[in-house]
């Protein structure tokens, strides 16, 4: 008998004084994005981001960014990790690990993922340089780190991301999304060598 999952969905809703942000998130989905939040190149990567990782994901956000990107893109993120929190439900039957080398141009990028129930985020590489860069006029680069933070805590899974090499700041930030779209992606899989079981030595992630 072929294992299941059962539905796999989360929907989150955060209005604050800064922003106001709604994920809609199906982890067995087809990569089917629908992605405003107002910021053009943290559209792109989301979009990145649901395609490559072959989920459904609707975001829709406002927020500030009359004042400054950062409060829209770093909510939306923390939104995004709670809704991908709720859509793993128990995680039963999934594999629970994942990793993606993605190469792009001059760049290649490195993702890691345990979906552990520890939140925890390490990223190295970014040639610093570019902490002041802003993509696009308007996604800082910087970003980058609150983003994939944010994601990690929220979610409660673990993440290594590593710039290997990449000299377009553009390339390096798309190679990331990419890469940790594709580890993830892995993780979240059901393994049917794992039906309808919390693949851990204690029971519970």
């Amino acid at each position: 008998m072929t294992f299941q999952p059962a539905t796999r969905v989360g929907r989150v809703e955060r209005t604050t004084k800064e922003s106001s942000v709604l994920v809609e998130l199906d982890l067995d989905g087809t990569g089917k994005v629908d992605i405003d939040t107002t910021v053009p190149f943290y559209d792109h990567m989301l979009t990145a981001l649901g395609t490559h990782a072959a989920f459904d994901l609707k975001v829709k956000s406002t927020g500030d960014i009359h004042i400054d990107a950062h409060h829209t893109v770093e909510d939306t993120a923390i939104v995004l990790g709670q809704a991908l929190r709720q859509a793993l439900g128990d995680k039963k039957g999934i594999r629970r690990f994942g990793d993606a080398w993605i190469p792009m141009d001059e760049t290649l990028a490195h993702a890691a993922v345990d979906v552990s129930g520890r939140s925890y985020c390490v990223m190295t590489g970014e040639p610093e340089q570019f902490n002041s860069f802003t993509i696009g006029g308007n996604y800082p680069f910087v970003l980058n780190r609150h983003v994939f933070e944010s994601l990690a805590f929220h979610s409660q899974i673990n993440l290594h991301t590593r710039v290997i090499h990449g000299r377009d700041p553009h390339h390096i930030a798309e190679a990331q999304y990419k890469a940790i779209a594709r580890a993830l992606r892995a993780a979240v899989e059901p393994d049917p060598r794992f039906a309808g079981v919390v693949p851990s030595t204690k029971g519970a992630l």
